[in-house]
């Protein structure tokens, strides 16, 4: 019998931590669970990541509560997957704000990404019950826009292809902090399922431009000070690279997805191996970066059927 996936075995509840990382800016992480960041503006907040549910995303409006009674007015969403936005009806937020291109991933793959995180890792999705439906954007940009919370201005860039091609990141220029979702990790393995190897490293090319004080990574603790911020936008890059390397020589001789896989292991788990979700991401890691070496430029569609195949070909 093919094991489970080690996402459905994760069953331990997570310590929630909410940090400053600039006036009237917050990091809310979960030891790798997916964060959630807090933008206080003169008048109003913005969110930037919802959450999987309503559920969880009443856990961070708890902790804006804390600090603040501003309403919560901007919802930005720096991509598709279901993990940050199916929680977005909890903050009834005015507007709520994706990259065209995220916009159109939902539209062509978003209830298929759904059903397979849902099928991989059922604890992320606690009181999926509340889910309203698919999540979608009320105001869309394709390059750059800029966000004014009273005089506080909040500019979202989709800076290149990463994690996704529909990425963005929130930068808040009087406090020089970013949050950058999925394309920046601190101690957590990233995901590469739905990404593009060679477009990441020039994307974090771009953030590291900025030479920011701060960073909001998509998991992991909040990056304060330019030493960690620096450190885990190498430890990223390293990552991803250590991911694609391996598999790319793999397929060029005309392996086979499972020795692409032995070869990633051999390569990663001696560096990554006690990163948070570390084995939950490996499987789609390899897929992908076997795909993109073999020219495959839009990833294939996740669904639950097809996460199936694939671990029970890796298993074989």
């Amino acid at each position: 019998m093919t094991k489970a996936f080690a996402s459905q075995g994760d069953t331990s509840q997570k310590n929630i931590a909410f940090t400053k990382i600039g006036d009237g800016l917050y990091a809310f992480t979960a030891e790798g669970d997916p964060n959630s960041g807090v933008i206080i503006g003169d008048d109003s907040v913005m969110i930037v990541e919802a959450q999987a549910t309503p559920r969880l995303a009443r856990k961070v409006i708890d902790c804006v509560r804390s600090v603040t009674d501003k309403p919560i007015t901007h919802l930005a969403l720096t991509h598709y997957h279901a993990v940050r936005v199916l929680g977005a009806s909890a903050y009834d937020a005015q507007q709520i704000i994706m990259s065209d291109n995220a916009r159109a991933m939902v539209a062509e793959r978003g209830q298929e990404d759904w059903d397979s995180e849902f099928q991989r890792f059922p604890r992320l999705f606690e009181g999926y019950e509340s889910i309203h439906g698919l999540t979608w954007p009320t105001t869309t940009f394709r390059d750059r826009m800029t966000v004014y919370l009273g005089n506080r201005r909040v500019d979202l860039m989709h800076l290149g292809r990463a994690h996704t091609a529909g990425d963005i990141v929130v930068h808040v220029p009087d406090q020089n902090v970013m949050f950058t979702g999925d394309i920046v990790e601190y101690r957590s393995a990233c995901y590469c399922g739905d990404g593009h190897f060679a477009d990441w490293g020039s994307t974090l090319d771009a953030i590291e431009g900025f030479d920011l004080e701060a960073i909001a990574p998509g998991r992991g603790d909040a990056l304060i000070g330019q030493e960690m911020v620096n450190a885990a936008i190498n430890s990223t890059r390293d990552f991803v690279d250590s991911t694609y390397r391996p598999a790319a020589q793999v397929a060029a001789r005309g392996g086979s997805l499972k020795d692409a896989w032995l070869a990633v292991r051999a390569e990663c788990d001696p560096k990554f191996a006690d990163y948070a979700i570390y084995e939950h991401c490996l499987p789609f890691n390899v897929s992908r970066a076997y795909d993109e070496a073999r020219g495959i430029d839009t990833p294939r569609i996740w669904t639950a059927q097809r996460d199936l195949d694939m671990w029970a070909a890796l298993q074989g």
